[in-house]
């Protein structure tokens, strides 16, 4: 069973920077199978609902190695913030002027 390592994005709740902890999931052995009397999904994988959290990338490669688990680490990607000002919006140097 292998092992996704990664650092989970920030939510649409969130506006910090402060999402710095590394997850340990495991990838799905068997596919979902919906139950015939309800209409839910369900699975029969147990360790699919297991979450460690690392402060590091580094500990987290260091539990799976230790507990003989395959691992694959996704690299987080760096979101580029541009910092904008209301007041940018009225300034007499803007390239392109007000339409209104």
């Amino acid at each position: 069973m292998t092992a996704r390592i990664y650092r989970p994005a920030r939510t649409a709740m969130q506006s910090g920077q402060a999402k710095d902890k590394w997850l340990l999931e495991y990838e799905p052995e068997t596919a979902r199978q919906i139950e015939p009397l309800m209409g839910w999904t369900s699975s029969t994988d147990m360790k699919s609902q297991i979450k460690l959290r690392f402060d590091t990338k580094e500990e987290a490669i260091a539990y799976a190695e230790r507990n003989g688990i395959a691992y694959r680490v996704e690299q987080p990607k760096e979101s580029i913030r541009k910092v904008v000002s209301y007041s940018d919006n009225f300034k007499t140097t803007r390239a392109v002027p007000w339409s209104h």
